[in-house]
Protein backbone atom coordinates (compact mmCIF):
# COMPACT_ATOMS: atom_id res chain seq x y z
CA UNK A 1 0.00 0.00 0.00
CA UNK A 2 1.06 3.36 -1.10
CA UNK A 3 2.44 5.73 1.81
CA UNK A 4 0.27 8.81 2.96
CA UNK A 5 2.80 11.75 1.92
CA UNK A 6 2.67 15.11 3.13
CA UNK A 7 3.40 17.35 -0.12
CA UNK A 8 5.66 20.72 0.58
CA UNK A 9 6.86 19.22 3.87
CA UNK A 10 9.93 17.23 4.90
CA UNK A 11 8.76 15.36 7.89
CA UNK A 12 5.91 12.49 7.71
CA UNK A 13 5.39 12.05 10.84
CA UNK A 14 4.66 13.95 14.43
CA UNK A 15 7.08 11.75 17.06
CA UNK A 16 6.14 12.54 20.87
CA UNK A 17 7.95 15.13 22.47
CA UNK A 18 10.15 14.14 25.78
CA UNK A 19 8.96 16.71 27.29
CA UNK A 20 5.17 15.94 27.10
CA UNK A 21 4.79 16.50 30.65
CA UNK A 22 5.57 20.21 30.55
CA UNK A 23 4.00 21.26 27.54
CA UNK A 24 3.54 24.77 26.99
CA UNK A 25 -0.34 25.92 27.38
CA UNK A 26 0.00 28.41 24.31
CA UNK A 27 -3.53 30.05 24.60
CA UNK A 28 -3.37 33.77 25.74
CA UNK A 29 0.73 33.76 25.95
CA UNK A 30 1.28 34.05 22.10
CA UNK A 31 0.34 36.03 19.20
CA UNK A 32 -0.62 34.03 16.73
CA UNK A 33 -1.78 33.89 12.84
CA UNK A 34 -1.98 31.57 9.90
CA UNK A 35 0.10 31.90 6.49
CA UNK A 36 -0.40 29.27 4.78
CA UNK A 37 -0.42 26.15 5.83
CA UNK A 38 2.01 27.55 8.57
CA UNK A 39 1.06 29.02 12.17
CA UNK A 40 3.20 31.57 13.67
CA UNK A 41 3.70 32.68 16.97
CA UNK A 42 4.79 35.66 17.49
CA UNK A 43 7.30 35.82 21.07
CA UNK A 44 8.52 38.82 22.62
CA UNK A 45 11.89 37.57 23.35
CA UNK A 46 14.33 39.43 25.76
CA UNK A 47 17.46 38.51 24.66
CA UNK A 48 18.53 37.28 21.03
CA UNK A 49 22.09 37.17 20.91
CA UNK A 50 23.57 33.40 21.80
CA UNK A 51 26.60 32.51 23.49
CA UNK A 52 28.08 29.08 21.78
CA UNK A 53 29.97 26.28 23.72
CA UNK A 54 31.17 24.12 20.75
CA UNK A 55 34.80 23.71 20.13
CA UNK A 56 33.44 22.01 16.20
CA UNK A 57 31.81 25.41 15.49
CA UNK A 58 33.89 28.40 14.25
CA UNK A 59 31.90 30.97 15.69
CA UNK A 60 31.15 32.22 19.41
CA UNK A 61 27.90 33.93 19.21
CA UNK A 62 24.67 33.26 16.89
CA UNK A 63 21.05 34.96 16.76
CA UNK A 64 18.24 33.13 15.70
CA UNK A 65 15.38 35.42 14.13
CA UNK A 66 12.83 32.40 13.61
CA UNK A 67 12.30 28.88 15.75
CA UNK A 68 11.46 25.91 13.51
CA UNK A 69 11.79 26.11 10.09
CA UNK A 70 9.43 25.69 6.95
CA UNK A 71 12.62 24.49 4.66
CA UNK A 72 11.29 21.15 5.88
CA UNK A 73 14.82 19.49 5.94
CA UNK A 74 13.88 15.91 7.08
CA UNK A 75 17.55 15.55 8.31
CA UNK A 76 17.73 18.89 10.06
CA UNK A 77 19.96 18.94 14.05
CA UNK A 78 17.58 21.46 15.01
CA UNK A 79 14.34 19.74 15.01
CA UNK A 80 14.68 18.67 18.70
CA UNK A 81 14.66 22.65 19.72
CA UNK A 82 11.52 22.78 19.27
CA UNK A 83 10.28 20.32 21.67
CA UNK A 84 11.28 23.36 24.43
CA UNK A 85 8.55 24.91 22.94
CA UNK A 86 5.96 22.49 23.88
CA UNK A 87 6.22 21.20 19.76
CA UNK A 88 7.20 18.02 18.18
CA UNK A 89 9.78 17.85 16.20
CA UNK A 90 8.28 16.67 13.21
CA UNK A 91 5.46 17.91 11.16
CA UNK A 92 5.26 20.77 13.71
CA UNK A 93 8.74 21.88 13.64
CA UNK A 94 8.33 22.80 9.96
CA UNK A 95 4.40 23.94 10.15
CA UNK A 96 4.88 25.91 13.56
CA UNK A 97 7.45 28.62 13.40
CA UNK A 98 8.24 31.18 15.90
CA UNK A 99 8.71 34.38 15.25
CA UNK A 100 11.00 36.99 16.70
CA UNK A 101 9.95 40.62 15.45
CA UNK A 102 12.38 42.39 17.90
CA UNK A 103 15.08 41.02 17.09
CA UNK A 104 16.59 43.72 15.62
CA UNK A 105 16.26 46.06 19.00
CA UNK A 106 17.56 43.12 21.20
CA UNK A 107 20.65 43.20 18.71
CA UNK A 108 21.37 47.09 18.75
CA UNK A 109 20.65 46.61 22.84
CA UNK A 110 23.08 44.04 23.02
CA UNK A 111 25.84 45.88 20.68
CA UNK A 112 25.69 49.11 22.76
CA UNK A 113 25.91 47.32 26.29
CA UNK A 114 29.28 48.25 27.93
CA UNK A 115 29.98 44.51 28.41
CA UNK A 116 30.20 43.72 24.56
CA UNK A 117 33.60 43.05 22.97
CA UNK A 118 33.34 42.94 19.38
CA UNK A 119 33.09 39.13 17.96
CA UNK A 120 31.31 37.54 14.47
CA UNK A 121 27.32 36.97 15.26
CA UNK A 122 26.18 34.55 13.15
CA UNK A 123 22.82 34.07 11.78
CA UNK A 124 21.57 31.92 12.56
CA UNK A 125 23.10 28.74 14.38
CA UNK A 126 19.85 26.43 14.46
CA UNK A 127 17.44 27.61 12.04
CA UNK A 128 17.73 29.04 8.34
CA UNK A 129 17.22 33.00 8.74
CA UNK A 130 16.33 33.49 5.13
CA UNK A 131 13.49 30.95 5.52
CA UNK A 132 10.17 31.82 3.50
CA UNK A 133 8.73 33.46 6.47
CA UNK A 134 11.87 36.48 6.23
CA UNK A 135 10.05 37.64 2.99
CA UNK A 136 7.20 38.94 5.17
CA UNK A 137 8.36 39.60 8.20
CA UNK A 138 12.19 41.15 6.79
CA UNK A 139 14.15 40.31 10.05
CA UNK A 140 16.67 38.96 9.08
CA UNK A 141 17.30 42.64 6.80
CA UNK A 142 16.62 44.77 9.67
CA UNK A 143 19.46 42.82 11.99
CA UNK A 144 21.69 43.16 8.85
CA UNK A 145 21.07 47.21 9.03
CA UNK A 146 21.72 47.42 12.48
CA UNK A 147 25.02 45.28 11.90
CA UNK A 148 26.01 47.57 8.97
CA UNK A 149 25.11 50.81 11.68
CA UNK A 150 27.89 50.32 13.77
CA UNK A 151 30.26 48.35 12.03
CA UNK A 152 30.31 44.70 13.24
CA UNK A 153 31.07 41.87 11.63
CA UNK A 154 28.31 39.10 11.05
CA UNK A 155 28.40 35.97 9.70
CA UNK A 156 25.20 34.26 7.42
CA UNK A 157 24.15 30.33 7.02
CA UNK A 158 21.29 29.55 4.71
CA UNK A 159 19.90 27.95 1.41
CA UNK A 160 17.86 29.94 0.28
CA UNK A 161 18.49 32.50 -2.62
CA UNK A 162 16.09 34.83 -0.41
CA UNK A 163 19.31 35.92 0.56
CA UNK A 164 20.14 38.15 -2.95
CA UNK A 165 17.30 40.39 -1.88
CA UNK A 166 20.02 42.10 1.02
CA UNK A 167 22.25 42.49 -1.99
CA UNK A 168 22.98 45.81 -1.42
CA UNK A 169 23.53 45.67 2.83
CA UNK A 170 25.76 42.47 1.89
CA UNK A 171 28.19 44.66 -0.38
CA UNK A 172 28.43 47.16 2.14
CA UNK A 173 29.30 44.75 4.68
CA UNK A 174 31.99 42.81 2.51
CA UNK A 175 33.37 46.42 1.27
CA UNK A 176 34.43 46.48 4.82
CA UNK A 177 35.52 42.55 5.48
CA UNK A 178 32.22 42.54 7.80
CA UNK A 179 30.71 39.44 6.20
CA UNK A 180 31.01 36.01 5.66
CA UNK A 181 28.52 34.06 3.94
CA UNK A 182 27.78 30.75 4.18
CA UNK A 183 25.45 28.55 1.64
CA UNK A 184 24.22 25.09 2.20
CA UNK A 185 24.13 22.97 -0.88
CA UNK A 186 23.30 18.94 -0.04
CA UNK A 187 22.93 17.98 -3.75
CA UNK A 188 22.74 19.02 -7.67
CA UNK A 189 20.33 16.11 -7.77
CA UNK A 190 16.69 18.36 -7.87
CA UNK A 191 14.34 15.53 -7.99
CA UNK A 192 16.47 14.49 -4.30
CA UNK A 193 16.37 17.89 -2.91
CA UNK A 194 12.64 18.28 -3.84
CA UNK A 195 11.79 15.74 -1.35
CA UNK A 196 15.07 16.11 1.05
CA UNK A 197 14.53 19.81 1.58
CA UNK A 198 10.87 20.95 0.02
CA UNK A 199 10.63 24.67 0.66
CA UNK A 200 13.96 25.26 -0.21
CA UNK A 201 15.20 26.74 -3.31
CA UNK A 202 15.80 24.94 -6.51
CA UNK A 203 19.26 23.64 -7.17
CA UNK A 204 19.33 26.21 -9.87
CA UNK A 205 17.95 29.13 -8.21
CA UNK A 206 20.92 28.39 -5.15
CA UNK A 207 23.44 28.12 -7.57
CA UNK A 208 22.31 31.32 -9.27
CA UNK A 209 22.64 33.01 -5.97
CA UNK A 210 26.01 31.89 -5.44
CA UNK A 211 27.41 33.36 -8.45
CA UNK A 212 25.39 36.47 -7.72
CA UNK A 213 27.36 36.78 -4.32
CA UNK A 214 30.72 35.80 -5.73
CA UNK A 215 30.29 38.41 -8.62
CA UNK A 216 30.19 41.21 -6.08
CA UNK A 217 32.42 40.41 -3.90
CA UNK A 218 31.15 38.69 -1.27
CA UNK A 219 32.95 35.88 0.34
CA UNK A 220 30.94 32.54 0.12
CA UNK A 221 31.76 29.54 1.78
CA UNK A 222 29.58 26.27 0.56
CA UNK A 223 28.65 23.72 3.07
CA UNK A 224 27.59 20.38 1.84
CA UNK A 225 25.51 19.60 5.40
CA UNK A 226 24.90 16.99 6.11
CA UNK A 227 26.80 14.14 3.62
CA UNK A 228 24.10 10.90 3.94
CA UNK A 229 25.90 8.13 3.30
CA UNK A 230 24.36 5.84 0.92
CA UNK A 231 22.27 8.73 -0.32
CA UNK A 232 24.33 11.82 -1.44
CA UNK A 233 28.19 10.84 -0.84
CA UNK A 234 28.59 9.95 -4.30
CA UNK A 235 27.69 13.58 -5.59
CA UNK A 236 31.10 15.17 -3.65
CA UNK A 237 33.23 15.62 -6.66
CA UNK A 238 30.53 17.14 -8.27
CA UNK A 239 29.99 19.51 -5.85
CA UNK A 240 32.95 21.05 -5.40
CA UNK A 241 33.51 21.03 -8.83
CA UNK A 242 30.71 23.15 -9.93
CA UNK A 243 31.11 25.62 -6.60
CA UNK A 244 34.52 26.09 -7.65
CA UNK A 245 33.56 26.90 -11.09
CA UNK A 246 31.26 29.63 -9.60
CA UNK A 247 34.67 31.14 -7.57
CA UNK A 248 33.49 30.61 -3.80
CA UNK A 249 36.26 31.08 -1.44
CA UNK A 250 36.01 27.34 0.14
CA UNK A 251 34.22 24.62 0.83
CA UNK A 252 33.11 22.10 3.78
CA UNK A 253 30.69 18.94 4.79
CA UNK A 254 29.51 17.75 7.79
CA UNK A 255 28.02 14.28 8.52
CA UNK A 256 24.85 13.35 9.16
CA UNK A 257 23.80 12.31 12.56
CA UNK A 258 20.79 11.79 13.89
CA UNK A 259 20.60 13.51 17.21
CA UNK A 260 17.40 12.71 19.42
CA UNK A 261 14.19 12.99 17.79
CA UNK A 262 15.87 13.46 14.52
CA UNK A 263 16.74 9.78 13.89
CA UNK A 264 12.67 8.75 14.01
CA UNK A 265 11.64 11.67 11.49
CA UNK A 266 14.86 10.89 9.24
CA UNK A 267 14.18 7.26 9.40
CA UNK A 268 10.34 7.53 8.47
CA UNK A 269 11.03 10.02 6.30
CA UNK A 270 13.46 7.18 4.33
CA UNK A 271 10.50 4.89 4.42
CA UNK A 272 8.32 6.88 2.97
CA UNK A 273 10.63 8.24 -0.31
CA UNK A 274 13.38 5.29 -0.38
CA UNK A 275 12.16 2.29 1.17
CA UNK A 276 14.44 0.09 -0.60
CA UNK A 277 17.56 1.93 0.76
CA UNK A 278 16.42 2.78 3.75
CA UNK A 279 17.67 0.13 5.53
CA UNK A 280 21.05 0.44 4.14
CA UNK A 281 21.38 4.17 4.33
CA UNK A 282 20.69 3.68 8.02
CA UNK A 283 23.34 1.33 8.80
CA UNK A 284 26.01 3.50 6.71
CA UNK A 285 25.10 6.38 8.91
CA UNK A 286 25.86 4.34 12.03
CA UNK A 287 28.75 3.00 10.43
CA UNK A 288 30.35 6.11 10.56
CA UNK A 289 29.82 6.91 14.62
CA UNK A 290 30.94 4.39 15.95
CA UNK A 291 27.93 2.03 15.59
CA UNK A 292 25.10 4.79 17.08
CA UNK A 293 23.04 6.79 14.84
CA UNK A 294 24.88 10.13 16.36
CA UNK A 295 27.34 10.51 18.26
CA UNK A 296 27.65 13.43 20.75
CA UNK A 297 31.07 13.91 21.54
CA UNK A 298 32.75 17.35 20.18
CA UNK A 299 35.60 16.62 17.45
CA UNK A 300 34.28 13.79 16.19
CA UNK A 301 30.68 14.16 15.98
CA UNK A 302 30.22 16.25 12.70
CA UNK A 303 33.19 13.81 10.58
CA UNK A 304 32.57 10.73 11.67
CA UNK A 305 34.67 7.78 11.87
CA UNK A 306 36.10 4.81 10.27
CA UNK A 307 36.65 3.06 7.70
CA UNK A 308 33.46 4.39 5.33
CA UNK A 309 33.89 8.52 7.20
CA UNK A 310 37.62 8.35 5.99
CA UNK A 311 36.55 7.38 2.22
CA UNK A 312 34.17 9.89 2.65
CA UNK A 313 36.85 12.09 3.66
CA UNK A 314 39.86 11.40 1.46
CA UNK A 315 36.90 11.43 -1.51
CA UNK A 316 36.37 15.28 -0.79
CA UNK A 317 40.15 16.06 -0.02
CA UNK A 318 41.01 15.08 -3.29
CA UNK A 319 38.02 16.98 -5.00
CA UNK A 320 38.97 20.53 -3.41
CA UNK A 321 43.00 19.38 -4.42
CA UNK A 322 41.84 19.01 -8.12
CA UNK A 323 39.01 21.74 -8.22
CA UNK A 324 39.93 23.70 -5.69
CA UNK A 325 41.85 27.19 -5.82
CA UNK A 326 44.05 27.84 -2.70
CA UNK A 327 42.12 30.85 -0.86
CA UNK A 328 40.49 31.37 2.17
CA UNK A 329 38.14 33.18 3.59
CA UNK A 330 39.35 36.91 4.31
CA UNK A 331 38.99 37.49 8.49
CA UNK A 332 36.69 39.38 9.94
CA UNK A 333 37.44 43.08 10.58
CA UNK A 334 36.91 43.64 14.29
CA UNK A 335 38.57 47.39 14.57
CA UNK A 336 35.66 49.06 12.44
CA UNK A 337 32.93 48.75 15.40
CA UNK A 338 31.32 51.69 16.50
CA UNK A 339 29.50 51.13 19.95
CA UNK A 340 28.08 54.94 18.92
CA UNK A 341 26.85 53.84 15.42
CA UNK A 342 27.30 55.27 12.49
CA UNK A 343 26.60 58.79 13.90
CA UNK A 344 26.43 61.87 10.67
CA UNK A 345 28.95 64.74 11.42
CA UNK A 346 25.90 67.24 10.51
Amino acid sequence: MKKHIQKGRGAQSRPANRFLKNQLDLDGQWKEENIGQTRVFHEHSTTIVNKVNSPDLGFLYSMNPYQGCEHGCAYCYARPTHEYWGFNAGLDFESKIIVKENAATLLERKLLSPLWKVAPIVLSGNTDCYQPLERKFEITRNCLQVFLKYRHPVGIITKNALIERDLDLLQELASMNLVHVNISLTTLNQALKSVLEPRTSSVQKVLQTIEVLVHHNIPVNVMVAPIIPGLNDQELPQIVKRVAQLGVYSIGFTMLRLNGSVGPVFENWLEVHFPSKASKIISQVRQVHGGQSADYAFGRRMKGEGPLAAAIHQLFTLSKKRYMKKKKLPPYNLMSFRKGGNLSLF
